[in-house]
């Protein structure tokens, strides 16, 4: 029966001037989106509505799956699009539609009409009423609720009539590409996955940096983060990841420093890394996936030391998230199961027993000169040896 979906967005509809450059890059994100699925779709955008209307048969539950990975959706509706021939006609129509769309008749209901055309004789109220009528006539076990109808036919009067009832929830957001490119810091652990996720939903384009530690890291870890990659492209797009060989910049750190402050003289070499490949990607700030006291790399003044060293400003969606609420997350857009496979990364191999918590600038800084005879050469290496793989959905 639904040859077309209605696309709704949320904020975007609030914009001033610049609005159809975010309707535009829905369209766009919907018509890629719909690529991935059997079927031809043509998308378009028409007075403050997007249209996906199929070509040729389609997978309809596969379609809906795509849709909902598609940031600035708020709403996916199932919609038959009728010519306007009259009421007459129109309500013949409707009374198919609801025969076909409800196998059962003995529930509540409502019409909701929006004119947005407005000079179609009958105004939203009389056909409101007057489609009701005609559908109790039709199906005398329908019973009329306005307050809570179990089934809500929603009827929109633009150059075509719109009908629909179902209203599948998207994920909301900005469409990528409206708000930039960020470097995500990414490891095979459950946050950092669901920060590049959030910040995606706001429009940003990510990049992505994975550490990796060999011998002590094994293949199966750096495809662990592929993997993950893959999972966040779904939502975000092609990522560009670039796996960085940091072994003998962590050797060396681990030979020269004081073991209670690696875990954050590792982590300022990380953010000076991922900001150089930032800055060649043209991105405009760092993510991360820290949530403050989570562990001793993520209390105010571990973050406070590990900031010292970058330029760009470095996100943190997850800030003040609970360890549950980022799993929720994970496990909504399937990054849970892949993130807990046993394939340690960098991070967990080197860690002190005791990692200082509240580490001073000074006391680090001056740790880090012990570092000055080699760390220029391994950094410079660890960028010249780095991997950049082109991660899709």
């Amino acid at each position: 029966m639904y040859q077309a979906f209605l696309i709704k967005y949320g904020e975007i509809g609030v914009k001033g001037k610049n609005r159809h450059i975010f309707e535009d890059t829905l369209v766009s994100q919907t018509a890629n989106a719909l690529k991935s699925v059997d079927g031809a779709f043509t998308v378009r955008k028409e007075n403050g509505r997007i249209y996906a209307e199929a070509q040729a048969e389609f997978d309809f539950a596969e379609t809906v799956e795509a849709l909902t990975c598609v940031f600035g959706i708020v709403g996916i509706c199932p919609v038959v699009l009728v010519e306007d021939e009259g009421f007459e006609k129109l309500a013949e129509t409707v009374i198919s539609y609801v025969q076909k769309a409800f196998p059962r008749h003995d529930v509540t209901f409502k019409v909701v009409t929006r004119r947005a055309r407005k000079n179609y004789p009958m105004e939203s109220m009389e056909v409101s009423a007057a489609l009701g009528e005609r559908l109790l006539e039709a199906f005398p076990q329908l019973k009329v609720d306005v307050h809570n109808p179990q089934i809500t036919l929603h009827v929109e009067i633009r150059n075509k009539i719109n009908l629909y009832s179902q209203v599948i929830p998207g994920p909301g957001g900005m469409p990528v590409g409206t708000a930039g490119r960020a470097m995500l810091l990414l490891s095979g652990g459950i946050d950092s996955p669901v920060a590049g996720y959030m910040i995606a939903k706001r429009g940003v384009k990510i990049d992505a940096v994975y550490f990796h530690a060999p011998p002590y890291t094994s293949e199966r870890a750096k495809q662990k983060v592929v993997d993950l990659a893959k999972e966040i492209a779904k939502y975000a797009g092609p990522i560009r990841l670039h796996v960085v060989n940091f072994t003998e910049i962590q050797l060396y750190i681990y030979d020269k420093c004081p073991h209670d402050q690696l875990t954050i003289i590792m982590r300022r070499y990380m953010m000076k890394l991922a900001e150089h490949f930032a800055a060649e990607d043209e991105d405009l700030g760092l993510i991360t996936g820290e949530s403050i006291g989570q562990v001793a790399s993520q209390t105010m003044q571990s973050m406070a030391v590990t900031n010292e060293v970058c330029t760009m400003p470095v996100y943190r969606p997850l800030i003040g998230f609970d360890k549950q609420d980022i799993v929720d997350i994970a496990q909504k857009i399937g990054t849970y199961e892949t993130s807990i496979l046993p394939f340690e990364d960098c991070c967990t191999i080197f860690v002190a027993k005791h990692p200082v918590t509240k580490p001073n600038l000074k006391s680090i800084l001056k740790s880090e000169t012990h570092l000055k005879e080699r760390i220029e050469a391994l950094f410079q290496e660890a960028v010249d040896t780095a991997q950049t793989i082109r991660v899709e959905a």
